[in-house]
């Protein structure tokens, strides 16, 4: 469920800086995205977008339809759908998009459901438009039939799934589930969650199921949108040829909004067994998405919380440390809203101080109210975000079906960005006394367990209802039942894939190379499509250069680098880089540092000088630097309790060894954190940061000279630094296989971790053994652990496998999370995929992966950022500049025989490691069955 690039065409020349409200309502006005819309007979709504700028094209559908219209005792249908909807159609078949969507080179078919509505998206590659409005008919006017008992029953089983893993097996996972039954009253639309009870799905029937979807599915309940580049006049024949004789539902009636009431307020608390640190929500009534008031509210929730300047950031985070961050947002849907507040306290913290400090920052922003220059800077950041998310193609067809559906305008996107402009500071202040101020809202306290005196004084014990996890309660699925139905009546044969229009041609994008004289390695692309630019400035080092007794210097050092410079307080910095449009960020990781960012073409050159200033004038603020460790330590904590993280971090140690500093959690433990000072911090700094193990790199609105001009002052004033890179102990894979198991009591789902060292992205072997791996794991539905483990049997959510090798070797590794009461069997089915994998791969599984190695690279280059990966992967691997054609040639000469034994010599199922996380009462002694012996249990004290 994704975004991405595209689309600022007439991009705003005054949107930074000091402009009046006049200048604003101007620039704001000229800003325009071109669509045109039509209805069918039926009442599909249609919206098409053209934009030519590569060689793709996004395909929406989406339907008027989510939780909020399901009925009580009948939760979940509106994202059992989204699941459904999938699997079968008459035409495509069994799987019949998921495997189209292999051969033709697509992002892979996705979808997302809401309150409101559910939508069904892919971008493929232009040639491949027909046959995607062909599939996207079948799901509305040819599917239903196709739906049957055993294919129901396996889909419970993934959606249970699905909720065990997002909401029963993680942190804080059922805070919403309190807030919306404690937000709405019971005949409220919004009073359950998206997913559905698990009760109510269970008991659904394959009849309710079936009105469900007549009801709701049909053409004047959807809109289709297709954004890219394609003939519009061609687009209209394929829409009218394969949508039209789909016939129309009753008419539909919008919902009236239901604005959400409290008439006192609630507080409520719960013990989570997965929680490690004391969290606090609270959650007031606002107002529906489109509302007047709620650009007031978003600016509201911004300012009181958003960065160093933020007030809720300065009282609760810089003077009284009760956490390291503040999380405000106003969430709204189509009938009403609610607005947010989220702090996850340090450890031991008491909530009601955390509640006494918000209620004093809000006293605060009673008497001063928002400033002038707080709500310019945030205006620009909220604009630039809103053209970022309607900056691929598929970003704007999501954006253009949202405003027809809720705002019943889709020229709303031309409105947008005037709306936001339009604020003021009187606004901001009145939404705060009319939604805030002495209102009611409800108040989760979610705290470990055995710390209820954290929690919220006066609050009550939370209700929550949790899935007992019993041995053998699922009964076996056959999904090779044939079952006969009758196919629906059509006017022609729907039953022949529509062929390819004309191939669309790969642009390599061309990319310029150059040297500064101190050794930092330049690189860029130049790409006008929008006057913006992206940046990353990769420098080598990262955890393998770290002590192994002070692991987590390289991650404090990023995290210390942005905040403040020689000059300028954390404070300064922050607004110098926003009022410029831009952001810095500073990561780490087991490879290398890297600082990147993003800023508008025009601003780029100040923004180099402050990439200057926090690259060579470090501050070294002592406050920011204890901040910064007491936010480390609590993640830490955290992550000690989220059976995920638990089996990430112990995965690690099984594949590098004790010895390998690649090991260890890049964050660092407990220990090595609580060690680590500021002069450790200098001494790494100083050591290795480095111009001649460093490359920057940049994509955008820029020629060459205009990207390397500004970088020359950091190149002269760059101290070189010369130290060998230390030797990494090449890991070793096992001589025979072994289990370990991770005992978290109680947990809802096992966390599997499968695998062996393998590669580095440098061997040779690397990209072929991705090649292999894409039927195995790597292809998302079209793979085969998940056909096996999800659409055949029901066990996940969701399965992977894949290379993980950097310049340093990685594993293969398959990861996933499976219901806790078929542990035995899932860890059993993927052991036997991998036996058979290398034998069972034939000539259809090798055109498949070659049509998706091939086609997808039409899509290679859309974004920026996919621009940006392209010179990281040049840089840091030393491929070619036109390695994306090498690869093809590669895949095209790629033999059955040559996947068989790159397989055989990669992936063998009696050299790995199989970690699994989860209750060891129930599932530790079934283990053996995997034929390797009794079960190593991990020591969790032994971290």
């Amino acid at each position: 469920m994704n975004i991405r690039n595209l689309f600022f065409t007439l991009f705003i020349a005054l949107i930074f800086g000091n402009v009046s409200a006049q200048d604003q309502q101007n620039v704001s006005t000229r800003f325009n995205v071109d669509f045109e819309t039509f209805t069918l007979r039926n009442g599909l709504n249609v919206i098409l977008h053209v934009d030519e700028s590569d060689p793709v094209v996004a395909v929406a559908l989406t339907a008027h339809v989510g939780s909020a219209r399901e009925k009580e005792g009948r939760t979940g249908f509106a994202h059992l759908f989204e699941h459904l909807l999938f699997l079968e159609s008459e035409n495509l078949g069994k799987g019949g998009l998921d495997k189209m969507s292999a051969r033709i080179g697509g992002s892979g078919a996705n979808g997302s459901t809401s309150r409101d509505r559910t939508n069904y998206f892919q971008t493929i590659p232009n040639d491949a438009l027909e046959k995607m409005i062909w599939a996207e008919a079948d799901k509305l006017g040819f599917f239903i039939n196709t739906v049957t008992e055993p294919v129901l029953a396996k889909e419970k089983e993934v959606v249970k799934n699905e909720k065990r893993q997002r909401v029963d097996n993680a942190p804080y996972g059922h805070t919403m589930y309190v807030i919306d039954k404690n937000l709405y009253p019971e005949s409220h639309p919004y009073n359950w969650q998206v997913i559905g009870s698990l009760e109510d799905l269970q008991n659904a029937t394959l009849q309710d199921v079936k009105d469900f979807y007549n009801k709701w599915y049909v053409p004047n309940n959807v809109t289709l949108t297709i954004a890219g580049d394609f003939d519009k006049a061609q687009a209209k024949e394929w829409v009218h040829k394969y949508f039209d004789e789909i016939p129309r539902g009753d008419e539909m009636q919008r919902q009236e909004k239901q604005p959400g009431t409290l008439a006192e307020t609630k507080k409520l608390y719960y013990e989570d067994n997965f929680a490690n640190l004391p969290e606090l929500t609270l959650a007031w009534p606002s107002v529906y998405s489109y509302h007047e008031d709620s650009y007031a509210l978003e600016l509201l929730a911004s300012y009181l919380s958003d960065g160093k300047n933020a007030p809720l950031y300065q009282n609760l985070v810089a003077d009284k440390q009760l956490t390291g961050r503040v999380n405000m947002f106003n969430y709204t849907s189509e009938l009403t809203g609610q607005l947010m507040l989220q702090v996850r306290a340090y450890d031991g913290k008491d909530l009601d101080a955390v509640k006494a400090a918000i209620e004093e920052t809000f006293r605060k922003f009673e008497e001063e109210g928002i400033p002038q220059k707080d709500l310019k800077r945030i205006k620009a950041g909220q604009e630039s975000n809103f053209y970022n998310s309607i900056s691929s193609v598929l970003g704007k067809g999501f954006q253009l079906a949202q405003y027809e559906i809720f705002a019943n305008d889709p020229n709303y996107i031309n409105k947008e960005v005037e709306k936001i402009l339009s604020v003021t500071a009187e606004d901001v202040m009145r939404v705060y006394e009319k939604y805030i101020k002495n209102k009611p809202y409800v108040a989760t306290s979610f705290v470990p367990k055995g710390q209820v005196q954290l929690a919220l004084e006066g609050s009550e014990e939370a209700e929550i209802v949790e899935e007992q996890i019993v041995e053998g309660a699922e009964g076996d699925i056959d999904l090779n039942e044939d079952v006969a139905y009758e196919k629906t009546p059509t006017t022609f044969d729907r039953s022949t894939e529509p062929p390819y229009s004309s191939k669309p041609e790969l642009i390599e994008p061309e990319v310029w190379e150059a040297n500064l004289p101190s050794g930092l390695s330049l690189s860029g692309i130049k790409n006008t499509e929008v006057p913006l630019v992206k940046f990353a400035l990769q420098m080598k080092g990262g955890l393998m250069l770290e002590d192994p007794d002070k692991v987590g210097v390289s991650n404090l050092l990023a995290e210390l680098m942005t905040k403040g410079t020689k000059d300028k307080t954390p404070q300064e910095l922050e607004e110098a880089i926003e009022l410029l449009g831009s952001d810095i960020d500073v990561n780490t990781s087991d490879e290398r540092i890297t600082l990147s960012g993003s800023t508008l073409a025009k601003n780029y050159e100040e923004t180099m000088e402050l990439v200057k200033e926090i690259l060579l004038e470090p501050r070294w603020d002592e406050e920011e630097f204890q901040l910064a460790k007491q936010e480390v330590l609590s993640r830490i904590q955290q992550m000690e309790a989220d059976p995920n993280s638990i089996a990430s971090n112990e995965f690690k140690k099984l594949v590098y060894g004790p010895e390998n500093i690649l090991s260890h959690n890049i964050l660092g433990t407990k220990a090595s954190v609580e060690s680590i000072t500021m002069e450790d911090l200098k001494s790494y700094y100083n050591t290795y940061l480095s111009p001649l193990s460093s490359d920057f790199m940049v994509v955008g609105a820029l020629d060459k000279k205009e990207a390397v001009d500004p970088l020359k002052g950091i190149g002269a004033n760059w101290p070189v630094k010369n130290f060998r890179f230390p030797e990494i102990p090449e890991p070793q894979k096992p001589e025979e296989a072994q289990v370990y198991f991770y005992d978290v009591p109680g947990a809802k789902q096992s966390v599997f971790r499968f695998g062996t060292p393998a590669l580095a992205a440098t061997d040779e072997d690397f990209y072929p053994a991705e090649v292999m791996n894409y039927r195995l794991g790597g292809g998302s539905f079209a793979s085969l652990l998940t056909q096996e483990l999800r659409e055949g049997k029901g066990y996940t959510y969701g399965i992977r496998s894949g290379f993980y090798g950097d310049e340093n070797t990685g594993p293969f590794m398959i990861s996933t999370g499976v219901r806790s009461n078929i542990t035995n069997e899932a860890a059993l089915l993927i052991k036997e995929i991998l036996e058979k994998y290398p034998e069972n791969f034939d000539r259809n599984d090798l055109e498949v992966t070659k049509g998706y190695m091939i086609k997808s690279n039409a899509r290679k280059f859309e974004t920026l950022n996919s621009k940006l990966d392209m010179l990281s992967d040049i840089n840091n691997y030393n491929l070619d500049k036109n390695y994306v054609k090498q690869r093809e040639k590669l895949v095209e000469e790629m033999t059955v025989e040559g996947i068989q034994n790159l397989a055989k010599r990669y992936i063998d199922p009696d050299k790995m490691y199989y970690l699994i996380v989860g209750d060891a009462e129930t599932q530790l002694d079934q283990l053996e069955v995997l034929g390797y012996g009794k079960p190593v249990l991990l020591d969790p004290s032994a971290k």
